[in-house]
């Protein structure tokens, strides 16, 4: 086994969490029995909305709620961003997902190595995030397609 298959990996996978994709990641990483860890952010969405109210106490103005919860949240998000050895990102259908992006935005400026992950309808509206990207993948199981070749240099 080559050095590099011997290290642990770790495999930060920010975005959307209203679908299975990281359920389909990990069960493809385990699968393949890549030497991988996988990071995310919080995906309970009430508990990532009212964490930092929940913690340092209510605000009145929605701002200051969700801008308490920012930071709460920012302190396990950008640890975990600056910890990994790749990014994936997923861009889904629900909601605008401008944490996806941030996110993104943080490992391009990190230098970290990203991977995209979203349909063809998405192609346009994230030119400039796809052309960050190492990879743009459309299913999780291309996302461990490139792990796994990452890794062990098998296809």
């Amino acid at each position: 086994m080559s050095a590099e298959a011997q290290r642990t990996w770790i495999v930060y996978l920010a975005g959307e969490i209203h679908s299975d994709w990281r359920d389909r990641i990990a069960a493809g990483v385990e699968a393949a029995g890549l030497p991988v860890v996988l990071t995310h952010p919080v995906t309970d969405h009430p508990a990532s909305d009212d964490c930092g109210v929940a913690i340092l106490g209510p605000e009145d103005d929605k701002f200051w709620h969700d801008h308490v919860g920012a930071g709460v949240n920012s302190l396990r998000t950008g640890t975990l961003l600056r910890e990994a050895d790749v990014v994936v990102v997923r861009f889904g259908d629900q909601y605008k997902q401008w944490n996806a992006a941030f996110d993104a935005g943080q490992a391009a400026a990190l230098g970290t190595p990203l991977i995209t992950l979203h349909p063809p309808e998405h192609d346009h509206a994230l030119k400039e995030v796809d052309r960050a990207a190492l990879a743009v993948a459309r299913e999780p199981e291309q996302v461990v397609a490139i792990l796994r070749y990452a890794i062990e240099g098998k296809l």
